[in-house]
């Protein structure tokens, strides 16, 4: 007979494991399942890691440029990829170790390692690497935060090169002398303008015409500018068609033949083509649970899938694949199932961050988005040369952009391109979710000389969006 649990929490990313912790704490016997690597993609391959080769690659940047502040800096600056990754290694380590701890101290809570699949819809058994089967369990309750995995595009001759993806670039010890970037979206330009400033050279290949299809134009151009100043490269509709080892030797020298222009010789290639759903595996016909055809589980407000018993949350949902959503999924399940409330994810205001250097940082609706809504709407904007902290720092790239409902005067979307504008976007994530109406931010007094200083300011200049 199968050990029977009240609770089983598939995954231990920022979704599964302070909600398995809850779930213990409210009186619920509860299992946690994890496959692999405690923390899930966040702790792992994700932000932590990433934004520690951002502190080092910002840290390589400001170096290079001391001059500028008068302050002289004898000798080339270098980065030893080696040292920033096991500078990496040691802060991921501390927090993997920290979410396993927590979980295994935990009340109530039972922790197993292995691959977890419904053997039915209240039974999943739980295998080693091997697949055999090492332990079989059953629940009242299930909760699925399993992540997501890198795409890789069927290309022609695929199988006889080695290629990087967001997890495995972070293996390596010696800088790549070129490295090909195949995307145009978060992930690849980050790794873009890091690898750029660790001292690589850098080939984006883009399949549109620019990057960041899914801000406003103004946003995407000015990001780009940014990096090709610091020397990335960019091919606009450079779909690859083809690639094609350059040596026999088993290095990762590679040729990409892209569907126009000349084929780009790299001694890297990365693809950061978007990522999947880890739901084919999970033996979810089992118990019931429908997928879509990119393998996202859909979900109601509440985060229940189709099957009765069956939660959802983190990246596998279709409802945010951010580190900050996976956690307020665990909340908004929370709330319902434990504290008696009536949280919705229809209720979440999209926000998130591009981090790379300055940060591109959005809440809400894009211009693009009001424009076609076709509502009334009043519009500002206001260059980073107007901020003090911005000229002190001799950071003046980008500019904010706020978009107001001219009816209910509502904050209807904003983002910010500039320095610590992944902090001040929350000026506005706040009075947006509080409801408040634009001149509650307006009237407010706010601390010189910060960035969020100019919200006000900004506030001033709305003018009807024509």
């Amino acid at each position: 007979m199968p050990q029977h649990f009240d609770a089983i929490v598939i995954g231990t990313g920022q979704g599964g494991s302070p909600l398995a912790v809850r779930l213990g704490k409210s009186g619920r016997k509860t299992a946690v399942v994890e496959r692999e690597l405690f923390g899930g993609t966040c702790v792992n391959v994700g932000c932590t890691p990433t934004k520690a080769y951002v502190a080092s690659a910002r840290t390589a940047y400001v170096a290079r440029h001391a001059s500028n502040y008068g302050v002289q800096v004898t000798g080339e600056v270098k980065v030893d990829l080696a040292q920033v990754k096991a500078r990496k290694d040691r802060i991921i380590g501390q927090s993997r170790t920290g979410v396993e701890k927590w979980l295994r101290s935990a009340q109530n809570v039972s922790v197993f390692t292995g691959h977890a699949r419904f053997t039915g819809a209240h039974t999943i058994a739980i295998s080693d690497p091997d697949g055999r089967i090492s332990t079989e369990l059953s629940a009242d309750e299930f909760f699925l935060n399993t992540g997501t995995r890198p795409v890789i595009p069927t290309l022609d001759g695929l199988e006889r090169i080695r290629y990087l993806t967001n997890s495995t670039l972070l293996d390596l010890t010696e800088l790549p002398e070129h490295l090909a970037i195949v995307g145009g979206s978060y992930i690849a330009l980050e790794f873009a303008q890091m690898f750029r400033r660790f001292g690589s050279r850098v080939t984006v290949l883009v399949r549109g015409d620019r990057i960041l299809s899914r801000e406003d134009a103004d946003f995407s151009q000015a990001v780009q500018q940014v990096l090709a100043r610091e020397g990335v490269v960019f091919r606009f509709n450079s779909a690859p068609a083809r690639v094609e080892p350059l040596s026999g030797d088993g290095s990762s020298a590679v040729r990409v033949s892209c569907a126009s222009g000349e084929p780009v010789e790299a001694s890297h290639l990365l693809f950061a083509t978007g990522r999947r759903p880890n739901t084919d595996d999970l033996g979810l016909d089992a118990a019931g649970v429908e997928t879509n055809a990119q393998g996202i589980i859909p979900v109601d407000a509440q985060l229940r899938t189709n099957a009765p018993g069956v939660w959802a949350v983190g990246d596998i949902n279709g409802r945010g694949a951010f580190t900050h959503t996976s956690y307020d999924d665990f909340q908004i399940v929370a709330a319902n199932l434990l504290d008696g409330g009536t949280r919705s994810v229809d209720d979440r205001i999209m926000a998130y961050a591009v981090f790379v250097d300055p940060p591109l940082a959005r809440v809400g609706l894009s211009e693009t988005d009001v424009r076609q809504s076709g509502r009334a709407a009043l519009i500002a904007t206001m260059p980073m040369t107007r901020v003090g902290r911005a000229r002190e720092r001799s950071e003046t790239d980008g500019f904010m952009k706020v978009l107001v409902d001219a009816q209910t005067k509502q904050i209807l979307g904003a983002a910010i391109l500039g320095i610590e504008g992944d902090e001040a976007i929350h000026t506005f994530i706040d009075i947006m979710t509080a409801r408040a109406p634009y001149p509650t931010l307006q009237y407010a007094m706010h601390i010189h000389p910060t960035i969020s200083e100019l919200v006000p300011t900004l506030l001033d200049s709305l003018k009807p969006l024509e």
